[in-house]
């Protein structure tokens, strides 16, 4: 009985330790196992009479004692009390929980991709040669995503033992990438989306100087603050109207995966009260996904043009017609405005229209002329660089980024010279927008769509505006 149960515990322990195997590796030792148990059996001496051709005779004799001794040996009998059952090896929860886990051996080699790196550097430091490289790249042609790589990606490595790449994963962002997989000396390409978790944040800010400070004091995203500007950058000016005192709120989406904070979304309402007069805004999305805001009555927050192309800058010198040339030191018509800026500054296309130009052009230095519905034209100079993609041909849209603010051409410094024309004639960009309507607003037969989507929307806002006013308006505890 004694022999039986420490089998029955050597059983047990074994099948603790060899249940955290996958299958497939349980299968080979269980091979070796039976291989070695054969060899065991073998007589001694088999091998040496095998190097002389007697194997098969000094087998024989093996077998004949061995019939002969099982023949005088006496027989014991297992009673059915002493045999091993199943649930002798039914593992308790005790037991598994006091078992160590073998840890996954596989092992991801993260990259982050930095300014000045390169594919092959990047390759070299995970262990992997210009070769691996170009199986890579030259597996299928969705591989070219690599020759695109810029700071900020991530690449993963999951190199085995053998040193072979097996899988390569190319992070975009956090929601947006590729991931490469060897199959038969090749790689397979598949795209990785990733939809995130919106939460909304609910912010408020009182300007007491600018409106980058206030939202900066408040700890509002910078990109969000600017977005905000965007928004009511055809009612408002928010480098010459804003006035200490002035209010706003923003609700917007903050985007988290996995629980994990990865950036920020879009404006979903925002108010702001400029002199008394409070302007509200909220984001619709028409029947072709396109993304606007309005007021509760359906009225674009947008005019034809935005009031300025820049986000961050002071008037250097105005639209006027008897102005002296810095340079020339001549009465000559200053037919624009300059807006001085830090260099860099990005330059943002006031309405949307197409480019007629984006070369060189005289003093004007690095120059872009965009040429507007209705027969406006406005023309960005003295630019650094110019915008993605910006060339001759090209559609923007209002607020794309159609240049950088530079020194290029006649400039005494890095500013931007802006022009606004009316059917070939020079208008002040500050003074014209006024006179030019708003752009097109939710039509008659559209405007149940944009209640049904955007009345909760307003209604919650309001509710988040009503509380913020009332803890404004309390007392202090002091």
């Amino acid at each position: 009985m004694e022999l039986i149960e420490l089998i029955k515990q050597f059983a047990r322990r074994q099948y603790l330790v060899v249940s955290h195997y996958p299958r497939e590796h349980l299968y080979i030792a269980g091979a070796l196992g039976g291989l070695f148990l054969i060899l065991l059996a073998l007589p001694m001496g088999a091998e040496d009479d095998a190097v002389d051709g007697r194997t098969e005779i000094a087998l024989e004799i093996d077998l004949n004692r061995s019939a002969a001794a099982s023949d005088q040996a006496p027989q014991v009998a297992i009673e059915p009390a002493d045999e091993l059952a199943l649930s002798d090896f039914v593992i308790t929860p005790e037991e598994k929980e006091a078992t160590p886990v073998l840890e996954d051996v596989t092992v991801w080699q993260n990259i982050e991709v930095k300014s000045g790196d390169n594919l092959s550097a990047i390759f070299s430091k995970v262990g992997l040669s210009d070769q691996d490289l170009f199986r890579v790249l030259n597996s299928s042609d969705e591989a070219k995503v690599l020759n695109r790589v810029y700071p900020g990606y991530k690449l993963d490595f999951l190199i085995p033992d053998d040193g072979e790449l097996e899988q390569l994963r190319l992070l975009k962002s956090p929601l947006e990438g590729y991931l490469f997989t060897l199959n038969n000396n090749n790689y397979d390409v598949e795209s990785i989306v990733n939809f995130p978790q919106l939460k909304p944040a609910f912010k408020v800010g009182t300007i007491a100087d600018s409106l980058f400070m206030a939202g900066q004091r408040e700890q509002i995203p910078a990109v969000t603050i600017m977005e905000m500007a965007n928004i009511f950058g055809g009612v408002i000016d928010f480098i010459l109207d804003p006035r200490t005192g002035d209010d706003f709120s923003i609700l917007y989406e903050e985007k988290f995966l996995d629980d994990e904070f990865i950036g920020h979304g879009d404006i979903l309402a925002t108010q702001y009260t400029n002199q008394g007069k409070t302007f509200t805004a909220v984001r619709y999305i028409d029947e072709e996904g396109e993304v606007g805001y309005y007021n509760a009555d359906g009225e674009s927050m947008r005019k034809a043009f935005l009031r300025s192309p820049l986000d961050v800058f002071r008037i250097s010198s105005n639209f006027n017609p008897n102005r002296r040339h810095p340079i020339l030191n001549t009465i000559r018509a200053h037919k624009g405005t300059d807006y001085a800026a830090p260099r860099g500054t990005p330059i943002r296309a006031t309405s949307d229209g197409q480019v007629t130009r984006a070369s060189r052009y005289g003093s004007f230095g690095n120059l872009v002329i965009i040429k507007h519905a209705g027969g406006f034209e406005t023309k960005y100079a003295h630019l650094s660089k110019y915008g993605n993609g910006i060339k001759k041909g090209r559609r923007v849209r209002q607020g794309d980024i159609i240049g950088y603010v530079g020194s290029t051409g006649g400039a005494t410094g890095p500013h931007l010279h802006y022009e606004f024309l009316m059917s070939g004639v020079h208008q002040n960009p500050r003074t014209i927008i006024d006179k030019l309507p708003k752009a097109e607003s939710i039509e008659p037969a559209k405007m149940d769509r944009f209640n049904t989507q955007t009345a909760s929307l307003l209604q919650r806002f309001s509710e988040m505006n009503s509380t913020r006013l009332i803890t404004m308006n309390q007392p202090s505890a002091d």
